[in-house]
């Protein structure tokens, strides 16, 4: 069964958040779900290698889709290599890159760490289960409307962010990292996208300052404020609202574009702040 969207914008997202239980749980008993997670269920503890895992199409398409990389699934020399270098050494490629989810992937399964496979022990199948009937259901509510896949996304990742020991000295280079997060916040602080050539110290002081103008706080930790979530994610749906109608308006043409930021730095050094 597909999300039920009747409604756009705050209106329609709010609808989203009521039914949100209900329409996950219908949308999880759905025969395609159903059948990818029966076969994935009976399978994975078999598998105790990255090459088996990466040989196996549905398992690796569960697997991938459980971290919201499902459309990774044909780069499957990258993602051996993802899995067998682990995430112990700083040297191992899923630390080198700005996407975190990478790193959550392959810890997940834990092919190239000490402990060896993870694939085995008792509960890894359910949870990577549970994940990825999350992370399909966000899928399949952005075929419709990517604006309330964005709004899912930031609501399921921003609190983790936000209570993490190093929310005062990463919080914001998380933020950064990550697509979905950093699409809501420059939305929500109405920042030009220019803003990704800056330097990366500038953009997290560029995204302080305007936190702190419309949050009345500078730091990301606020957000584990549920209030302050809600006032994010209005915020976002406002501009997007604002942003569409004025693609819609032939007066857009009328307004001249931002002048472009200096450029000293780049996005890719997210890397080393988003390390412990």
């Amino acid at each position: 069964m597909q999300p039920l969207l009747p409604l756009d914008g705050i209106a329609g997202f709010r609808f989203l958040e009521r039914s949100l239980a209900d329409q996950q749980n219908r949308f999880a008993a759905g025969p395609l779900v159903e059948r990818e997670l029966g076969y994935f269920r009976e399978r994975i503890a078999d598998i105790q290698s990255a090459e088996e895992l990466v040989g196996d199409y549905r398992l690796l398409r569960v697997a991938l889709g459980a971290f919201g990389l499902g459309d990774e699934v044909d780069k499957r020399f990258f993602l051996r290599r993802i899995l067998e270098e682990g995430t112990g050494s700083p040297d191992a490629l899923a630390r080198k890159l700005v996407d975190p989810r990478y790193r959550e992937f392959s810890a997940a399964f834990g092919f190239g760490d000490p402990g060896g496979a993870r694939t085995g022990l008792p509960g890894f199948a359910e949870a990577i289960a549970e994940q990825y009937k999350v992370r399909e259901f966000e899928v399949a509510v952005g075929e419709q409307n990517t604006d309330f896949r964005l709004a899912l996304e930031l609501k399921r990742d921003i609190g983790a962010i936000a209570a993490s020991p190093s929310a005062s000295t990463a919080g914001w280079f998380r933020v950064m990292g990550s697509t979905p997060l950093r699409t809501v916040f420059e939305a929500a602080l109405n920042l030009p996208g220019q803003v990704a050539q800056l330097d990366i110290e500038r953009q997290r002081d560029v995204f302080e300052e305007r936190a702190l103008a419309v949050f009345g706080d500078r730091g990301v930790d606020q957000f584990t404020d549920p209030g302050k979530v809600d006032r994010l994610i209005e915020r976002f749906f406002a501009v997007r609202s604002v942003d569409q109608s004025a693609v819609q308006s032939p007066l857009v043409g009328l307004f001249q574009p931002l002048a472009p930021l200096q450029s000293t730095g780049s996005q890719n050094r997210f890397t080393a702040r988003l390390l412990p």
